[in-house]
């Protein structure tokens, strides 16, 4: 096996395992996917998987500017995260289910990227899990080893898109059996979880 391949496995491995604990983004996209139907939740993590590239990008190619100025801002990043977060669990807590699924184009669908990419991008933390994973493996700047960097962000991205879909899909099949009244009482959940997500991130300040 050729060490791109190596690295490129050891990236969806790891993008996979970065995504896959339910934290908020994974409540948004479940409750999307059963609101909206599958191209809104799955768009959701897919704005969560480039907000971690980005990051993996950052961390591998040693854009150290911009993790500094990141880093240096974490503390407001931070605050406006977990703000943002407060806003999204009350506008899901009170949203009306649609009787009928949301048009697969146009705002629905760039809204559910970009909300969810600008809420993983308010983590700037998430730079130095990438750093030490980088450095632990011997890639990255700091060895000049930018090829096979490369292969693992990508690779990472690919995991982390995996979980998402897999996630999507999965929720997906079981929305059919889903009723109206059930709906509300998801999106009643989902915003007192990303409420409480919030909550935690700010006092985690």
């Amino acid at each position: 096996m050729s060490m791109e391949l190596l690295f490129l496995i050891k990236g969806v491995i790891l993008g996979f395992s970065i995504a896959a604990p339910v934290g908020p983004i994974g409540v948004l996209c479940i409750r999307r996917t059963l609101a909206s139907g599958m191209a809104n939740g799955f768009l959701s993590g897919f704005g969560a998987a480039s907000a971690d590239a980005v990051y993996g990008c950052i961390a591998a190619f040693g854009i150290t500017a911009i993790s500094t100025l990141l880093l240096d801002n974490r503390f407001y990043l931070h605050v406006f995260g977990g703000l943002f977060l407060l806003y999204l669990g009350v506008y899901t807590f009170r949203a009306v289910p649609s009787e009928t699924a949301a048009a697969a184009a146009g705002k629905g669908l760039l809204g559910a990227y970009t909300s969810a990419f600008f809420l993983t991008l308010t983590n700037p933390t998430t730079i130095m899990s990438f750093v030490a994973v980088f450095a632990g493996l011997g890639i990255g700047a700091a060895a000049g080893n930018f090829w096979l960097a490369g292969f693992m962000v990508f690779g990472v991205f690919v995991g982390s898109l995996l979980w998402w879909l897999l996630l999507s899909s999965v929720v997906n099949a079981l929305r059919a059996n889903i009723k109206q009244h059930h709906l509300k009482i998801v999106n009643q959940c989902s915003g007192v979880i990303i409420f409480g997500f919030g909550v935690l991130s700010l006092f985690s300040l």
